[in-house]
C-alpha cells in the first residue's frame, strides 16, 4: 500500500512540474505600437503573458486586473492626461518596467498617483521607470511584498509642499523592498505608515519635505540611503525595531534624524552633517547610537523627554556650534563602556589610553542660559559670561543637569570624518 502511495505522488508531482513548463512556454507577448491601445492589448491578454510597448506617447489611463508583465521598448511615455490614476494594478504578481509614467490627476482626496498598487496587488514589481509628474508617485496600499526598484520619482515641482504628494507611500504592506531609487520635489519621499518587515536601501532623497516619514511601523531596515536637502532628512515616529545603518543625512534645513517615541533600535554608522540639527532625540528608550558620526550642524543632539536608558557609544561629535542641547531634570550618562569624542573637550589623557582622565559635560548655565535667552550668545567671549562658566565649575549648586561622558575618547573613531568639514549647499524649496 506504501509503495502505491508513494508512485502515485510521483506521478502527481511529475504531473504538476510538467503543467508549470508548459504554462511558461504558453506565455504570450503582445506588441503595442504607436497608435494602438494599450488597454485593449492587457484586456487580450491572458494572465502570465507580457505586454511590450513600442517607444512613444500612450495617453489614457490603464487598469490591470490580471497578473502580467507590462514592459517598455525603448522608454515608451504612458500618461494619464492629468486625471485619475495613470496606472491602476488590481491583481497579484505584476511586473511593470522600463515605462515613463505620467500626468496623474492632482486630488489628493482621491490619492491620484502614477502606479497605484491597489488592496490585494502582492508582489508587484516596478522597476527602471520614470514617474514624473504625477501627484503621488507610486501608493502602496495593503499589498506585500512589492518591490520597488531603480525608479526616478519626481512631483509636481511647480506646487506648494502641502500639495505635493509623497514620492513612495506604504500604507499597511508587509515585506516591501524600496531600493535604488532617485526621488525628489515632492511632499515626502518615501512615508511608511503601519508598514512592517520592509527593507530601504540605496536610495537618494532630496529636495522635499521629509527624505522618509516613518509612522506605526516595525522591524524595519534603513541602509546606505542619501537624504539631502529636505527639510528633514530621516524620521521615524511611534515606532519600534529599527535598524538604521550606514545612511547619510546632510544639508537638511531642521534635523538630519529625528528619533520620536522609539524603542528597542539600532542606530549605527549613520553620517549627519550640516543640518539644522544632527539628530533630534525625544521619548527614545532601549535604543543603541553607535559609530555615528555628528558633524557640523548647528545643533549635534537635541535630546528630550525623558529620552535615558539608551546606550551611546563610539560615536564622533565634531565642530558642532553646539553639542548637545539637553532638556531633562538630572545627568544623562552615555559612554561608560568605549566613550564618544568629543571635538570641544578639554580635559587630558595621563595614561595615553587613549581616554580621557576627566568626564565630559555637554552642558552648562551659560548653554542653558543662551538657549532661553538667546541674545546672551554675543556676549560668550565676554570677561562676565567666562567668570559665569568658571563659577558654575567650581560651585555644584549652580550647575544643570547635563549629557556627561566619564571617559571621553580623545581621538575620533571615524577616519574620514574631514571630508565632511565642507561647505554644504542651501536648501532650495
Amino acid at each position: 500500500m506504501r509503495s502505491v502511495m508513494a508512485r502515485w505522488w510521483i506521478r502527481w508531482l511529475v504531473m504538476c512540474a510538467a503543467a508549470t513548463v508548459s504554462a511558461g512556454a504558453l506565455a504570450t507577448t503582445w506588441s503595442v505600437k504607436p497608435g494602438d491601445s494599450v488597454q485593449a492589448a492587457v484586456d487580450r491578454a491572458a494572465p502570465g503573458d507580457v505586454v511590450e510597448v513600442a517607444r512613444g506617447l500612450y495617453v489614457g489611463n490603464l487598469t490591470i486586473t490580471k497578473p502580467l508583465t507590462l514592459r517598455g521598448i525603448g522608454r515608451p511615455t504612458l500618461s494619464g492626461g492629468l486625471s485619475g490614476d495613470t496606472v491602476r494594478v488590481t491583481a497579484p504578481d505584476v511586473v511593470i518596467e522600463g515605462l515613463i509614467v505620467r500626468d496623474s490627476g492632482d486630488s489628493l482626496l482621491a490619492q491620484n498617483a502614477g502606479i497605484y498598487i491597489r488592496p490585494g496587488a502582492h508582489r508587484a514589481v516596478v522597476r527602471h521607470c520614470d514617474l514624473v509628474y504625477n501627484l503621488f508617485g507610486l501608493w502602496i496600499e495593503k499589498a506585500d511584498d512589492v518591490r520597488v526598484e531603480h525608479n526616478l520619482i519626481t512631483g509636481k515641482r511647480e506646487y506648494a509642499t502641502s500639495q505635493r504628494g509623497n514620492g513612495v507611500q506604504l500604507y499597511n504592506t508587509r515585506g516591501a523592498r524600496i531600493v535604488g531609487n532617485r526621488i525628489a520635489f515632492v511632499r515626502d519621499a518615501l512615508y511608511v505608515d503601519v508598514s512592517h518587515h520592509a527593507l530601504f536601501r540605496g536610495n537618494k532623497l532630496h529636495h522635499s519635505r521629509y527624505g522618509t516619514h516613518y509612522m506605526n511601523s516595525y522591524h524595519n531596515v534603513w541602509e546606505d540611503n542619501d537624504s539631502w536637502n529636505n527639510r528633514g532628512g530621516l524620521a521615524l515616529m511611534e515606532v519600534r525595531d529599527q535598524i538604521v545603518r550606514n545612511n547619510r543625512a546632510w544639508g537638511n534645513s531642521d534635523h538630519g534624524i529625528m528619533l520620536r517615541t522609539l524603542q528597542d533600535s539600532t542606530i549605527e554608522n549613520n553620517v549627519v552633517a550640516g543640518n539644522g540639527r544632527g539628530f533630534f532625540i525625544y521619548d527614545v528608550e532601549y535604543t543603541t547610537l553607535k559609530g555615528n558620526l555628528v558633524l557640523d550642524n548647528d545643533v549635534g543632539v537635541h535630546l528630550s523627554a525623558g529620552s535615558t536608558r539608551n546606550r551611546v557609544e563610539g560615536n564622533d561629535f565634531i565642530h558642532n556650534r553646539e553639542q548637545v542641547r539637553y532638556v531633562g531634570a538630572r545627568d544623562e550618562r552615555w559612554g561608560g563602556e568605549r566613550g564618544n569624542h568629543w571635538s570641544n573637550y578639554l580635559g587630558w589623557d595621563r595614561n595615553d589610553d587613549g581616554r580621557g582622565d576627566v568626564p565630559y559635560e555637554a552642558n552648562d548655565l551659560v548653554d542653558r542660559l543662551s538657549w532661553q535667552h538667546p541674545t546672551v550668545k554675543m556676549l560668550l567671549a565676554s570677561p562676565a559670561v567666562q567668570a559665569l562658566r568658571l563659577v558654575g565649575q567650581q560651585f555644584p549648586v549652580m550647575r544643570v543637569p547635563s549629557v556627561v561622558d566619564p571617559n571621553p575618547r580623545m581621538l575620533p573613531g571615524n577616519p574620514n570624518w574631514s571630508k565632511w568639514r565642507v561647505e554644504h549647499p542651501t536648501n532650495e524649496r
